[in-house]
């Protein structure tokens, strides 16, 4: 059973559940982008996401990830990499929008997926970033959740007075 609400740990996990299904995808990591680990056992291509600051408002959480789709690449087939990793990209994105991976059809009230994202995408190339010779893509993609802003179910010490 899902839940309405979703967190933080939800999301991720519906992020690199979607890369590790991916049949194109052979390592997918988390965490800060220079804790990659691109040595020479890793398996190509990797989609690493790169967690980034969380917007809170009343109703609502946006987390922004930095999503990045890379494989080794020389001279001769730089175009074809990025040509493939952009292709992986689109589709990781149209999963997040449309897919039925994110979707329950038989859901009952109140356990819908809940996660949005937005229409529009900019995905920025790069080419040997990292100690191997790597190319591919990185995009900045919010998904925004439902979220209540509610003081009322805190754990707090009802009887603390916190005005000093």
């Amino acid at each position: 059973m899902t839940i309405r609400y979703k967190t933080y740990k939800n999301t991720l996990d519906t992020i690199t559940c979607l890369l590790d299904a991916h049949k194109q995808i052979q390592t997918t990591t988390t965490g800060d982008i220079f804790d990659v680990d691109i040595e020479k056992n890793t398996k190509f291509p990797l989609a690493h996401v790169n967690i980034g600051n969380v917007d809170i408002s009343m109703s609502q959480k946006t987390f922004n990830f930095q999503l990045f789709i890379m494989d080794i690449a020389d001279e001769d087939n730089e175009t074809f990499v990025l040509n493939e990793m952009l292709n992986i990209m689109s589709d990781i994105i149209a999963l997040l929008k449309h897919g039925e991976n994110t979707f329950l059809y038989n859901a009952q009230h109140g356990e819908e997926p809940r996660y949005f994202v937005d229409n529009d995408f900019t995905c920025e190339p790069f080419t040997e970033r990292f100690d191997n010779t790597v190319s591919g893509w990185v995009c900045n993609i919010q998904v925004i959740i439902e979220s209540v802003l509610d003081s009322c179910d805190i754990p707090i010490d009802d009887d603390s007075v916190c005005i000093k």
